[in-house]
């Protein structure tokens, strides 16, 4: 059995260097995935640099996760600096072979270091930072065509062989993946156009771990806004982010659940068992 965890960091510099009492939170939080001894470690939103980790953040990583390798994809010129950006950490025992997709989304999407896929003898991991629709959802044509590009992508390595697909999809699929699904309708991740998207994803051959093992369970949630002090107290919050399977693998899905961050707010990790 497989065990793979998968979390946005919100900024992985801040989580292995700071001070801060958000940063403490997040080095639990860490400490707390390491527990769970999983193969694999997806990581969204590093906010690294071009050139990706120092060697200060090199040297955290190795004493945090002494027994992993990882591969890192950060924004490069022609998007924003230090932006977005994807890590997987893997058991130093697996040799994958390592992609950065480019899935000729629209600009800059491409360069924004928000893909990684590891390719395994028995299927493909992927882990995805999905593109936000932004206030005003000033990017939601853009991020529609990303939905369709992202689609079209997973949909031919499936024809390969099965896939994991990972991340923070930036949609709540369906009214029970959020506490207010009445007062967000026209709000970033919660759109027709994105919860459409995401339904065109499914459809084309894939499954959401969690509803596949809980079914309509309702409060279960894998982000709670920073800006609203109580919003994880009150567990007002939104299901983000998701592990995705081939259909033809779902029935050997063990487990898919939310990993407890404590008192952090922000995004929750999100763990997946899997007989593959």
């Amino acid at each position: 059995m497989k065990k793979f965890i998968s979390w946005n960091i919100d900024s992985l510099n801040a989580a292995l260097t700071s001070d801060s009492n958000r940063a403490i939170m997040s080095r639990e939080v860490l400490n707390t995935i390491k527990s769970y001894d999983p193969d694999l470690i997806a990581i969204q939103e590093t906010k690294l640099p071009a050139k990706g980790p120092t060697k200060k953040h090199l040297e955290i990583l190795e004493e945090l996760f002494p027994a992993y390798d990882h591969v890192w994809t950060s924004s490069r010129e022609g998007a924003r600096k230090s932006y977005a950006g994807t890590m997987i950490l893997y058991k130093k025992s697996f040799q994958p072979i390592i992609t950065v997709p480019h899935i000729c989304a629209p600009d800059p999407m491409d360069l924004e270091g928000r893909m990684l896929t590891l390719e395994f003898e028995d299927y493909y991991f992927t882990t995805v930072y999905t593109p936000n629709a932004g206030d005003g959802l000033k990017r939601l044509a853009e991020r529609q065509e990303w939905d369709k590009c992202y689609a079209n992508y997973l949909a031919d390595l499936d024809k390969k062989k099965p896939v994991i697909a990972t991340g923070d999809f930036n949609v709540a699929h369906k009214e029970i993946d959020l506490k207010n699904p009445e007062t967000n309708r026209m709000s970033p991740g919660f759109t027709d156009e994105e919860r459409e998207g995401f339904t065109n994803l499914l459809n084309k051959g894939f499954t959401d771990t969690f509803r596949q093992i809980h079914g309509d369970v309702e409060g279960a949630y894998t982000w709670w806004a920073q800006r609203v002090k109580t919003s994880k107290i009150n567990n007002s919050g939104w299901r983000i982010d998701y592990f995705l399977v081939s259909d033809r693998i779902k029935d050997q899905v063990v487990e898919s659940k939310m990993v407890n961050s404590g008192d952090r707010q922000d995004h929750t990790p999100i763990l997946l068992e899997i007989e593959i």
